[in-house]
């Protein structure tokens, strides 16, 4: 078998990443190289379903370009693939006055890429949630919910129905290079690739080592643990509550988030994997947790974060501790209104100096292209990225 562009990845991102590259090269023949049984299974499938505003990134960011278009783009994917979609907005509580200029920082940010906010005084907060607390707050009424396992299934149709092959149960193990491109050993298949695009995840360094790149950042992964309200306690939340987040960290802090199907999320909180598929505590694969700690950057990480670090994982261990975090934004939470939920895996980006990457990190080479970090808003701005990656493809692999 013989292609044009091997993707690989079958996440939402590599999926629209497919799409894209079959507009801009309509006679280019394409094929979706996905290691599970089904597509979407990491991190498109554990997703909580946020359409984001692209409120929080830095003006200018790929992440702030890319998640405004692709917010509008999703929005108009679902509604024409009949696929149910809520605008719910969301809060963004101060719940001290500690938290306020960074509040403020995000309403300059939010006008600086072109997002819908409102300053929020808490009289205005209580007519959204009524039961959420703060000293001033921040409205996004362009943020939404949807089901991206959902979306991914409808691209998944379309790019059939385009002539894209799509291959399960192949999971890249071989690369190696010829005059003219790649062979590629990817579960029973052995096929031959004129130029990869990697869209691999929580495996988008490894897959570029074996194509030959040198990354200069490892995916390290931190599980996202999540409770649910019970269903009769679903009423304190109306649409979606979060903290002001700590701008030394990518992650946004635990949250209440209304989801399309209509339960309430409660969560995640961001600890250390033991697996890059480590959805569980006791989830341990000893080969990468041996790697993670073999990468100095790992180590300088910690040695930066390990005050957030050591809360998190009490955080993880302690539902006490998780539902007073809570309480901050709702304070009429009570322990008994959470029931255990499931968790996620976030595929973070770090550098050698111990930062973890925060913007969209995208390489291109002379017969690949990789994505290394597309941590959230990924799924958001997922059509976005796809027609960013095609762009890059059709200069790096003159595919005009």
């Amino acid at each position: 078998m013989t292609y044009d562009i091997a993707i690989v990845g079958g996440g939402i991102v590599g999926l629209a990443t497919a799409r894209a590259l079959r507009a801009r090269a309509p006679r280019a023949r394409l094929v979706v190289l996905e290691k599970e049984p089904r597509l979407a299974t990491h991190q498109t499938g554990h997703n909580s379903g946020v359409i984001h505003s692209g409120i929080y990134y830095r003006p200018g960011s790929h992440k702030a370009r890319l998640c405004v278009e692709g917010k509008q783009l999703m929005y108009r994917f679902c509604e024409e693939h009949g696929i149910r979609v809520e605008r719910c907005g969301k809060v963004i509580v101060a719940t001290s006055e500690a938290e306020v200029p960074r509040l403020m920082t995000l309403h300059e940010r939010g006008l600086a890429n072109g997002v819908p906010v409102e300053l929020l005084e808490p009289a205005r907060l209580r007519e959204l949630e009524p039961h959420a607390a703060a000293v001033q707050a921040l409205a996004s009424p362009s943020t939404g919910i949807v089901d991206y396992g959902e979306v991914a299934a409808a691209l998944a149709r379309e790019l059939a129905e385009g002539g894209v092959a799509i291959e399960t149960g192949a999971r890249v193990a071989a690369l190696a290079h010829t005059g003219d491109g790649l062979e590629i050993g990817a579960g029973r298949l052995a096929l031959r690739a004129r130029r990869l695009v990697n869209c691999a995840g929580l495996h988008s360094d490894a897959v570029a080592r074996l194509a030959g790149a040198r990354p200069d950042v490892r995916i390290v992964p931190f599980r996202g643990e999540y409770y649910m309200l019970r269903p009769d306690r679903r009423s304190l939340v109306r649409g979606l509550v979060y903290p002001v987040p700590d701008p030394e960290f990518p992650f946004l802090g635990v949250h209440l988030t209304r989801t399309i199907h209509g339960d309430v999320e409660a969560g995640p909180n961001a600890v250390l994997a033991f697996a890059r598929e480590g959805y569980r505590f006791a989830r341990v694969n000893p080969r990468e947790l041996a790697g993670t700690l073999a990468y100095r950057g790992f180590w300088r990480m910690a040695r930066r974060y390990w005050r957030m670090g050591a809360y998190e994982m009490y955080r993880s261990l302690s539902k006490a501790a998780f539902v007073r975090a809570l309480q901050r934004l709702v304070p009429a939470l009570r322990p008994e209104d959470l029931a255990a939920g499931g968790a996620g895996v976030r595929a973070q980006a770090v550098s050698p100096d111990g930062s973890l990457v925060d913007d969209f990190r995208i390489v291109t080479g002379a017969d690949a292209i990789h994505v290394l970090n597309a941590p959230s808003p990924a799924a958001t701005a997922a059509l976005a990225i796809g027609r960013h990656v095609a762009d890059l493809a059709v200069e790096a692999f003159d595919l005009r």
